[in-house]
């Protein structure tokens, strides 16, 4: 994006809704925004690409600053797969198991017809957490407030947000009771290991970005996948796009309603748009494609829109949503993260901070609270969210308003991002 080019004539920025383009170490910027400015200084067209835009750009094409350019078919007139929904609260799996029994039987057809299905869950590892059935105890980070993830083909307890890892033991180290030791939740590893015991002459692969074997593996594998010698591959987020794979028919969503439940004002979009993904990875061949979303909650609006083909009707009702809360793009908001090695000072500093923010009109400032992972890599955390009307200049508030706060000392940090993508 900043490179010096001597004539730059065009810029694309594909899958434009992607929250990777937000930085968020050192100098936080967006880069499909910043895209838009570099196109502007250049005088270049910008392409913002994306089966599923955000709602961002979706809101700028209805003002007319950008210009809406549609696709109504997919490459070779190939059919949107068809989308329904399995109601868990009716058609609910064996214990210990996570695929329903309507899925399980789609997966055999699916695999007696010579075609490939996808089973998607983004979860990595084995389960999300691990405790003893006999004392309770939870295997917690040291360095973060987040439960170990379980990895058990490489028999340890990984940390997500830090990178700490640990030998899963024998016994519970609190109680010292033996084999008490339970997972709780699906991963993809646990996956895996139900689809060999349930269709135990399938081929299956795990796609996952933390699996041995680095880029030049996964390469491997996916063309793998794409030349058909897989019957059932089981991935996360990797596998939702970019990919094509032509034998694939049919995709089962494990968990349909993971992340519509979080504190992110864009978990709704989010969803919308990881789904809408990677139900697309069905059908691209000569085979109808298909897919189904296992849901506890088949009414919300997300999976309604998702198996009504009527992606229209989810953009008006989140537009309609956003536009009436005040939230991003008809409004702006700012996070302000506190942070220090010990808990006080990080509490201390960020009510100093609150006490002399002075709202102006069109101004709501909230918090401070404890980020909802409080500590992460050993520094505390906590939280003041800013909420401005469009109109106002918020760069310019922040900056008066830390230019009037006490200096951070000692180890306290305080990091500002305009429209955070991040609210963890």
């Amino acid at each position: 994006m900043f490179l010096p080019y001597a004539n730059l004539g065009l810029i694309i920025v594909d899958e434009e809704h992607e929250t990777a383009y937000k930085q968020e170490d050192g100098v936080h910027y967006h880069a499909r925004d910043m895209a838009v400015v570099r196109g502007r200084v250049e005088n270049a067209p910008v392409i913002l690409a994306s089966a599923t835009p955000s709602i961002e750009s979706r809101v700028n094409a209805k003002a007319g600053r950008y210009l809406h350019v549609k696709l109504p078919e997919r490459h070779g007139g190939r059919a949107m797969p068809d989308i329904a929904t399995i109601d868990m609260r009716e058609d609910a799996p064996a214990k210990t198991k996570f695929l329903s029994p309507r899925l399980v039987s789609e997966i055999k057809e699916t695999i007696a017809n010579g075609e490939q299905a996808l089973l998607y869950l983004n979860r990595r590892g084995y389960a999300p957490l691990t405790l003893c059935r006999h004392c309770g105890h939870r295997f917690q980070c040291p360095n973060c407030t987040t439960w170990l993830v379980e990895h058990r083909f490489r028999r340890a307890l990984m940390c997500h947000h830090c990178g700490h890892v640990e030998r899963r033991p024998e016994s519970c180290p609190s109680c010292s009771t033996e084999d008490s030791l339970a997972a709780c939740g699906p991963g993809v590893e646990r996956l895996q290991e139900e689809v060999a015991e349930q269709f135990p002459e399938a081929r299956a692969l795990v796609l996952s970005s933390d699996m041995p074997g680095g880029i030049e593996r996964l390469r491997r594998e996916i063309e793998a996948v794409a030349a058909g010698e897989f019957n059932i591959v089981i991935g996360t987020q990797l596998v939702a796009k970019g990919h094509h794979f032509p034998y694939l028919s049919l995709v089962g969503v494990v968990d349909a309603d993971l992340g519509l439940t979080s504190g992110d004002p864009r978990a709704a979009e989010r969803t919308f748009q990881m789904l809408g993904q990677v139900t697309g990875r069905a059908g691209r061949g000569h085979t109808a494609g298909r897919a189904l979303l296992q849901s506890y909650d088949p009414d919300h609006p997300v999976i309604r829109a998702l198996v009504s083909g009527d992606a229209e009707r989810f953009y008006r009702e989140e537009i309609a949503q956003r536009e009436a809360a005040g939230l991003p793009p008809f409004g702006r908001l700012a996070s302000l993260i506190i942070s220090a090695n010990d808990r006080l000072p990080a509490e201390s500093h960020a009510r100093a901070l609150a006490r002399v923010a002075e709202p102006p009109a069109g101004v709501t400032v909230l918090g401070p609270a404890e980020a909802p992972i409080a500590v992460i890599r050993g520094r505390h955390r906590f939280r003041i969210l800013v909420k401005t009307e469009r109109a106002v200049p918020i760069q310019t508030y922040l900056k008066e308003w830390l230019a009037r706060a006490p200096k951070p000392t000692g180890n306290v940090r305080v990091g500002v991002d305009i429209d955070p993508q991040s609210f963890y």
